[in-house]
Formats: structure tokens, C-alpha cells, sequence
């Protein structure tokens, strides 16, 4: 487990606050997309049913960075946020089984995702943390 998985981060990553996930396009501009994430074991998940331009980018460049506005109140009154810099890696298959699950933290308990009829199997993006910043508990 990377030092940077704490409690605090695993609980802000899990909390059902919507994600921006940052690639790194070919000509090196970034590309912002806004996903649902969770957690598998160490892995920051995201499912995607298409090849999208995000998915070509992680494949062709797996820097990432992922920003989640935890909706807690800071001093100062900023939220705090979480910023995960991160390796990602395509993996084939288990993109429905994934939309699943996270439909009942984005949706609500016993909420599924609502899929096309017959839907690809898609690609998960799993993300290894190599650090975090931001403003709340896991800022240094």
C-alpha cells in the first residue's frame, strides 16, 4: 500500500463526490473528464465503456492526476479537496460490473447503472497513487 492511501484518503476517494480525471493529450494539452471513482484493493477504479479519448491517452501516457471536492467544509471556508497524482493501466473487461457497484454510491443503495441494451464489456482504468495534495486531512 502507498504511505499516501490513508484512512482519510480512502474515505474521500469512497465518499460518492464525482472526479475530474486529468491525461495528458498527444500534444501534451491536458484533457479533463469528470467520472465516478472507487476503490479496488490500492486501486483507484474507473469504468469506461468505450475507447474514449481518455482511455487512448492512459494508454499511450499513464501519468494522471484526479481531483475530488469532498464537500467538507475547510478553514476558511474552502472545501476540502483531494488530488491524487497517479500510474494508470488499462485493463480489458469489467467495465459493466464496475458502473454497477458505483451506481449505488452515485445513484443511491440498490441503484444500478442504466445501460444500453447488450453493453461492451469497456475497459477499467486502474490508478496507483504515487502521491496526494490538497486541502484537508492527507496535506502535508
Amino acid at each position: 500500500m502507498s504511505d499516501a492511501l490513508t484512512p482519510e484518503v480512502r474515505a474521500a476517494i469512497e465518499g460518492g463526490h464525482l472526479a475530474t480525471l486529468v491525461t495528458l493529450n498527444p500534444d501534451g494539452s491536458p484533457q479533463a473528464s469528470v467520472v465516478w471513482v472507487g476503490m479496488d484493493g490500492d486501486e483507484v477504479v474507473t469504468a469506461h465503456l468505450g475507447r474514449y479519448q481518455k482511455v487512448r491517452n492512459i494508454e499511450r501516457d499513464p501519468r494522471v492526476v484526479l481531483t475530488i471536492i469532498t464537500g467538507v467544509s475547510g478553514e476558511h471556508g474552502l472545501d476540502q479537496y483531494l488530488v491524487v497524482h497517479g500510474t494508470a493501466r488499462i485493463t480489458e473487461g469489467g467495465a459493466v460490473p464496475l458502473l454497477d457497484r458505483l451506481a449505488g454510491v452515485y445513484l443511491g443503495p440498490d441503484q444500478s447503472m442504466p445501460l444500453p441494451d447488450d453493453p461492451p464489456a469497456g475497459v477499467v482504468n486502474r490508478i496507483t497513487i504515487d502521491r496526494v495534495t490538497g486541502v484537508g486531512p492527507w496535506a502535508s
